[in-house]
């Protein structure tokens, strides 16, 4: 080992996303705007998620209500996903969600 420490296991898969987060020009992340809630049932959350991370949009994921307890135990939130992204952004999300959900049909 070379003395430092480099220990992930257990931590968020988003351990770096405040380095792709766009800043503003204080050197400041951008508020993050709501994009959508997703239920886990049909892993519909990690599907949109990897699909924005690849075009480039940072999201951040919150576990309404109990549902980081319930992701923990069961694997999946009850309440489902609420997924955020810069506010610059937003705009480009939701274009490429509407995208994706017409191509679902």
């Amino acid at each position: 080992m070379n003395g430092e420490n480099n220990l992930h296991w257990g931590r968020s898969v988003n351990r770096d996303l405040m380095s792709r987060w766009p800043k503003d020009g204080q050197g400041q992340p951008e508020p993050p705007a709501f994009l959508c809630n997703c239920r886990n049932h049909d892993m519909g959350d990690e599907l949109r998620i990897n699909m924005l991370e690849a075009y480039g949009i940072p999201c951040l994921r919150i576990y309404p209500g109990d549902g980081s307890f319930g992701k923990v135990v069961l694997g999946m939130s009850g309440p489902g996903t609420d997924i955020y992204v810069p506010t610059s952004m937003l705009n480009d999300a939701k274009a490429l969600c509407e995208e994706e959900n017409n191509e679902e049909l």
